[in-house]
Order: structure tokens, then sequence, then C-alpha cells
């Protein structure tokens, strides 16, 4: 899951929270508002990994390809990609990895929500601590032990979307079968390629809360400006304006830490047939992909990645808003 993408929801219902837990102490709003956007982000991330996974596909092939890789074809861009794929291998083909995609994101958003509130509820003990470390360090504490638990499914997610036609060796037959494959010929740490990367990410989601929040208060301050009658306590956002700066901070967060998905993406590929992989650690990747193909090579597939992910963030929040309030309407009619 892109962790930070539901942030903003999480954290901004969370202060409200926070704040009428201290006053009322009262169990049942809490796991009422757990359950809610615990269902409310699942949902919207099944929704945007349904409708964006055809470019996460054309996005992973890109990031591996380094025009040495013989299992891969050469596509010349994003619409090349996805019409080769779509005719040569079918809705199969950009739909390949799909299954671990969604268990991968529904699974981290459960587990960064239970991990971002258990954390900010420790921290907020210490008032000594300001808003802004709290939601930082909760966010950097839930995503790197999402991180953690959750890489095995994105090995497998890579992998099977790296599988074509002209792919040399077993394929594997899907989910369960890649599981069982990459136990038994490359042992259990196998699981964890591309991890140091992958914690590396974790910062995605500061990045994206930062510019979130400065755009936001731009929007905010420009409302107030036009409208000076207007209750200052109000922030005057529509759904659309929180879509739009969704895309926005996430074009921010993207730009700033993109190397280190194409490095991560690398380091997951399947070894080639004589079960040596391509790259030992993150640092050779690194230093390969710099040597060999200079700065365009950290920067592979981006377009595919920015087609995939700016719509996705507006959508997941749109969806996340509604299926909220509409869980919420449910609650006070019973």
């Amino acid at each position: 899951m892109d962790q930070s993408v539901l942030l903003r929801g999480v954290l901004d219902k969370g202060c409200r929270l926070t704040s009428s837990v201290n006053k009322a102490r009262q169990p049942g709003p809490w796991m009422d508002w757990q359950w809610e956007n615990a269902v409310a982000g699942s949902i919207a991330g099944i929704a945007t990994v349904t409708f964006s996974h055809p470019l996460d596909v054309v996005r992973t092939r890109f990031q591996v390809y380094d025009g040495r890789n013989p299992n891969l074809p050469n596509y010349k861009n994003t619409p090349n990609a996805l019409f080769t794929i779509a005719r040569s291998e079918g809705l199969r083909g950009l739909y390949a990895g799909f299954y671990p995609a969604v268990l991968g994101s529904t699974i981290s958003w459960g587990l960064y929500f239970y991990f971002y509130n258990s954390a900010k509820q420790r921290y907020i003990k210490n008032q000594d601590k300001t808003s802004a470390f709290v939601h930082l360090a909760s966010a950097a504490e839930a995503g790197g032990l999402v991180c953690l638990l959750t890489n095995p499914v994105w090995v497998v997610k890579t992998r099977l979307q790296l599988q074509t036609p002209q792919h040399h060796g077993r394929p594997y037959s899907g989910f369960s079968d890649a599981l069982k494959t990459i136990l038994k010929d490359e042992g259990w740490r196998a699981f964890y390629k591309g991890l140091v990367p992958g914690l590396f990410l974790v910062a995605h989601g500061a990045i994206q809360f930062t510019a979130y929040e400065e755009f936001r208060k731009i929007v905010i301050e420009f409302r107030h400006k036009q409208n000076s009658s207007i209750d200052k306590s109000s922030d005057l956002l529509t759904t659309v304006d929180y879509a739009t700066l969704g895309a926005s901070s996430k074009l921010v967060a993207i730009i700033g830490t993109y190397p280190f998905q194409v490095i991560r993406s690398r380091l997951q590929q399947r070894p080639s047939t004589d079960g040596v992989p391509k790259y030992a650690d993150s640092r050779h990747a690194i230093k390969k992909t710099a040597q060999l193909e200079g700065v365009k090579g950290f920067y592979r597939g981006i377009t595919a990645n920015l087609l995939k992910n700016l719509p996705a963030a507006s959508i997941t929040f749109i969806v996340y808003e509604n299926v909220l309030n509409l869980l919420k309407q449910i609650r006070t009619k019973d």
C-alpha cells in the first residue's frame, strides 16, 4: 500500500477524535470511529487498486527494464506498453499480481490504522511533544512496522507482474505457488528483498502529509481572503478540494522518493535461471543503475506511476470520505 494515501483522512479525524476522547472518555464513539474508518479505508483501497492496477504492472516492468533483461520486452512508452500487454497477454497480463496487490493493500491499511493510532495515543501522553511530532513519529512508526510485515506480499506481487510470455524458466501459477516456490528455492530471506528501500519509502507519507498541510493552508487562506465574512474556523474545503490537494501532495512525494521504488522493484525481481540475483543488495543496485543508466534509470516508469497514483490519490480520498459519511449516517439512524 501507499501508506500516505489515507494519511490525511486519518490524521484529520484522529485530531478531532483525540479531543473528544479526552473530554468524554466514552468508548462507544471511539470503537465506531475505528471500524468505520477501517471499512472506509479498505473499500477505498480496493477501489483504487482495481482502477489503477494495469498502470502498476506497466510501472513495475519499466522500473526493472535496463536494456539487458531478456525476460522483459522493450516498450516504447506507457500507451504502447498497455496496448502490447493487452494484445499479447490479455486481461490476465494487465492484472498480473492483482490478488497480492489487493491483499497487501487491505492488510496494510488495517495494520497501518492500528499501529498509527496506538503510537499516537502513546506519544500524546507526553504533553511536551508537539502535535506535529506526534503525527510524524506515529506515521513513521506505523509505516515501518507495516513495511516489515507486508514485504513478502509485495515481493510476490512484483514477481507476478514481471512474468511475460518470453519469461525463462517455470512461471509461477499464482500467489500461493509463488510463495511456496520462493520459500523452497530461495529461502525465507527472499521475502525481504527490497526491505531497505521500502523502509526509506516510509518518508513518502511524511513528505505527502507536509505538502498536503502547506497546500491546504494556502487554499484556506485564499478562500478567506475572497470572503472575509466567513467564519475562520471553517476550512471551506470540498470533496473536489480534498481530491486536488491529495493529488498535488502525492506529486511532491513521488518526485522525492521515486528512486527508492525503482531500487526496491529491481531487488525484488526473480533471480535468473542459474539462481543468481541480478543485484546483491541496495548499494549494488544503486551503483549499477547509476553506472549503466545514469539519473534516468532511477526514474524509469515514472510516467505510468504518475498516471496511476495521481488519479488514484483523488479517487481514494473521494471514496474514503463518501463511505465514511455513509457509515456514520447509517449508525446515526440506528
